[in-house]
């Protein structure tokens, strides 16, 4: 994608991957506007990268997405990159009973959420001469982990959508890039600085140099061997991967 003189906005701005990757354009010198609940901590990125800008938005309420995308085109009609990266990741039992309540909640954030607001955005993008949606899927779209059945599910399905998407896009102005995150050391579970985790810092620095390119899908070196797929051999690394969680579990 074009790296500078865009109009990026980032939902989940206000910590982790999402403040991240808005203060890494931001410095850039592109528009940047953050969305999320917790206004508080919206207007504390703001105030600390004077120029950024800030709307509440929830993600995993229609009537959210709609108001927010309407006070977007109004705000920013420059706008052409959206950055799909909000999401919630709540631990769970597939062997037990699911929780209805949370398990809606995490496919309203973690896939309706980006399906609806790129839904109610995407006429507008497709009327820039350059535009890009950005999707933050995960390591666990390709590789689910057992604890977080649904959160893994959600992923898989977004990575899903969007290799759909992109085809349906493919002779409009509108990119689609992928990013998957491995485990990175911020506040989505715990930030734990557990040594599996990736420094953020590391994570943001390695994202941008793969979103600079053409590449519809951008992965950190470390995952690499997982994309690649395993093919008949997927059952077997999914086991492999699981029972080396439960033997040294990821702090909560």
């Amino acid at each position: 994608m074009q790296m500078t003189g865009n109009t990026i906005f980032i939902t989940g701005g206000a910590s982790g991957i999402g403040r991240g990757l808005a203060e890494a354009f931001h410095a850039r010198g592109n528009t940047v506007i953050i969305g999320g609940r917790r206004k508080a901590l919206l207007e504390d990125v703001v105030a600390e990268n004077p120029g950024m800008d800030m709307i509440e938005l929830d993600v995993a309420d229609l009537a959210s997405i709609e108001t927010a995308a309407g006070e977007l085109v109004t705000r920013h009609p420059s706008l052409n990159v959206l950055v799909n990266n909000a999401g919630i990741m709540p631990f769970d039992n597939a062997a037990g009973r699911i929780d209805d309540v949370v398990a809606q909640k995490i496919i309203d954030t973690n896939l309706l959420g980006p399906i609806r607001l790129s839904s109610a955005l995407v006429g507008h993008l497709k009327m820039r001469p350059h535009a890009t949606i950005i999707y933050n899927t995960s390591v666990l779209a390709y590789l689910p982990l057992a604890v977080t059945a649904v959160y893994s599910a959600t992923k898989a399905a977004l990575h899903s959508y969007a290799l759909s998407q992109r085809f349906m896009l493919r002779d409009t102005t509108v990119s689609v890039q992928e990013i998957a995150p491995p485990w990175v050391n911020t506040d989505l579970i715990k930030k734990s600085d557990d040594p599996r985790a990736m420094a953020l810092e590391d994570f943001i620095a390695q994202t941008m140099q793969g979103l600079e390119t053409s590449d519809e899908e951008v992965v950190v070196e470390a995952i690499k061997a997982i994309r690649a797929n395993p093919g008949p051999h997927e059952h077997a690394l999914v086991n492999a991967f699981n029972a080396d969680i439960i033997a040294h579990p990821i702090p909560v």
